[in-house]
């Protein structure tokens, strides 16, 4: 039995041992990776997506699953302080994993932390071991999965009738404080006054079980994936985009490249978000057009961004790996991205220095920053995205030359940018979304696409836009999840035939 993968667009790679041997992978752009890729120039290194590395179990469950070791591909280390934050009022506070010292950096926005942090993170714990019952577990499609898997108290564990922001509120009653942990549902491009509450887990999966970096850069991650691959004999065919996929009387039969090449292949699985695949690689019947339009409804877009690699020739002292410059008004800034349709007026900014970590990524005595600001993606912008990007990144650095970055424009050296229509053209994200889907309470609980499509035979989805979501962890799931999907779907398939 053979498979093809499709489209290889993020950090997910799809493999399953034993069962199904990989045959052909197709990828777009010249290097693999996707988002998950990086940029070159004048002695400056820079990881062009995910920059913070959270659950590294995933990566070595996946490994294992084809008898590899993780550590024999790719090092990570733990960072330590993981995040500092910066307030507009001149405030900074480190986010540490040591508890003791955490409560009193806390102590820096609230006099009396008291018991409502270690009650919150208890909260949070507590939606992390439900979820690894189910979430992190297998395809889920929809509630009706969900419920097949838990008893009533482990949903009601998930706060169901809540949001993230209630869930802040309702353990801290402190505008700082909730406006930081509100702030982890971005790990997912997300707004926290309409996602879920569960995804309150986010605050444990960082604080509890640590963040990480992968030593030379994060885009190792995908190297150690291709060189387990190329140990199974895996085609990869880099520099080869997709006209679409061949469909014979409801089932997926293969893929056409741009060049007109053939690839034949029992199962295909596209890492291209969903909805841009239903409409860009198959056939535009109506039945395909009603899926998309209801899709679109229910699955809307995560944020997208406005990404600056800043290449400096100085080191900015007081800056840690991974920092963060919050906006003074949060719900106002949320408001404008995805309500408003339109980049915040005053956005929080972060800036990742890999460099800090490791010194192989800047030339000695300058830092490579990477700049990331939120922001709508094309399909809720006004003007379809055709913002003034020149524009908007003078009001990111002058953001940052207030709270404390000074000198910072006349230190830059070397600079590259990305924003929505970049994102769009290089990994055909919806709209240009950095996490696939949004989570959201009202239209789709926070569930997302499902991983089978439900208009083809043999044709699956992985990555961002599909259960358990975007990020790192989420997407490499993803991957691990489809396959046991199609594995399961395969021996069915089997059973039946043997049964008849």
């Amino acid at each position: 039995m053979s498979i093809a993968d499709v489209i290889f667009a993020s950090a997910t790679i799809l493999w399953i041992a034993e069962f199904i041997i990989f045959k052909n992978i197709l990828e777009k752009n010249d290097t693999i990776g996707g988002k998950l890729n990086r940029r070159q120039g004048q002695g400056f290194t820079f990881d062009t997506g995910p920059s913070i590395l959270t659950m590294p179990w995933v990566l070595e469950q996946l490994f294992d699953s084809v008898q590899r070791k993780l550590e024999d591909y790719i090092e990570i280390e733990r960072v330590e302080p993981q995040w500092r934050t910066f307030y507009e009022d001149g405030t900074s506070l480190d986010i540490l994993s040591d508890l003791p010292k955490m409560l009193e950096e806390l102590k820096k926005v609230k006099a009396e932390p008291d018991s409502s942090f270690t009650k919150f993170l208890s909260y949070s714990q507590d939606m992390y071991d439900v979820c690894m019952k189910s979430f992190y577990k297998t395809s889920i499609e929809g509630l009706k999965d969900l419920r097949t898997q838990h008893s009533l108290k482990e949903l009601i564990t998930m706060d169901p009738f809540h949001t993230v922001a209630d869930g802040t509120k309702k353990h801290f009653q402190n505008k700082q404080l909730e406006q930081l942990f509100n702030f982890f549902v971005m790990y997912v491009g997300s707004n926290p006054y309409s996602a879920p509450a569960v995804l309150n887990q986010l605050v444990y999966v960082q604080l509890g079980l640590g963040i990480y970096y992968v030593k030379g850069g994060m885009y190792n991650i995908a190297n150690g994936m291709r060189a387990v691959l190329d140990e199974l004999r895996a085609e990869i065919h880099t520099s080869t985009p997709v006209s679409h996929i061949h469909v014979e009387d409801g089932k997926a039969k293969g893929v056409v490249t741009e060049d007109g090449d053939f690839f034949e292949a029992e199962v295909i699985v596209s890492n291209l978000e969903v909805i841009p695949a239903y409409k860009t690689l198959l056939p535009q019947t109506s039945k395909a057009k009603k899926e998309v339009k209801q899709l679109s409804k229910t699955f809307q877009p995560s944020v997208s961004g406005l990404v600056l690699l800043l290449g400096v020739n100085k080191k900015f002292s007081h800056l840690k790996h991974h920092n963060f410059f919050f906006s003074e008004d949060p719900e106002l800034e949320f408001k404008q991205i995805f309500e408003k349709g339109i980049p915040a007026d005053d956005p929080t900014v972060y800036i990742g220095i890999s460099s800090k970590s490791d010194p192989s990524q800047a030339p000695e005595g300058k830092e490579n920053l990477f700049v990331l600001t939120h922001v709508p993606p094309k399909t809720a912008m006004k003007k379809d995205g055709q913002w003034d990007w020149d524009a908007y990144r003078e009001v990111v650095l002058d953001k940052l030359e207030r709270m404390g970055l000074e000198g910072l424009r006349d230190s830059i050296e070397y600079e590259q940018s990305f924003n929505p229509n970049t994102l769009e053209e290089l990994y055909g994200a919806n709209g240009g979304s950095i996490y696939g889907i949004a989570a959201d309470k009202s239209t789709n609980g926070g569930f997302k696409i499902p991983s089978r499509s439900s208009l083809y035979e043999n044709l699956y989805f992985a990555g961002g836009s599909t259960h358990p979501g975007g990020g790192v962890p989420m997407v490499t799931l993803s991957g691990q999840l489809t396959a046991d999907l199609i594995k399961s779907d395969r021996e069915n398939e089997l059973k039946s035939k043997k049964a008849k």
